[in-house]
């Protein structure tokens, strides 16, 4: 059973600061993609050198387009965060203790599966017990 919490003077009180923060880890992950297709876009708007080939123009623009993509989606995020620490709202949380006293079960756990499945099957449980008699 439950039993009541502590009365409202020993309850812990503390002011906290509620808002809105962006995951930094989703917003490089998303730069660093939007870098890459950019990489793409604009290697493919030139002409390849026959020598190298597009895939090796392609793989050499990456290794700037994705880090720079990265350290905007990077620099996003710090910038929402900031803006969300100026909306954030303060507020008054109370922390309550809560006990909770288990009573011991008369019949084990495995015990009362075991008697249950050696009777057969309950009455009223079985797909033609829900039938209603016509006649």
């Amino acid at each position: 059973m439950t039993e009541t919490p502590h009365d409202a003077d020993e309850e812990e009180r503390t002011t906290v600061s509620i808002r809105r923060a962006p995951k930094l880890s989703a917003f490089i992950v998303v730069g660093a993609l939007l870098g890459l297709i950019a990489t793409l876009v604009v290697t493919s708007l030139f002409p390849a050198d026959p020598e190298i080939g597009f895939a090796a123009t392609f793989g050499y623009f990456t290794l700037f387009g994705v880090p720079i993509g990265a350290v905007l989606g990077a620099l996003i995020a710090l910038w929402l965060d900031r803006r969300s620490t100026r909306r954030s709202a303060q507020v008054v949380a109370g922390k309550l203790d809560v006990r909770v006293d288990e009573e011991p079960s008369p019949v084990p756990d495995g015990a009362a599966l075991e008697d249950r499945n050696q009777d057969g099957p309950v009455p009223g449980s079985g797909p033609d017990d829900h039938k209603q008699d016509e006649g």
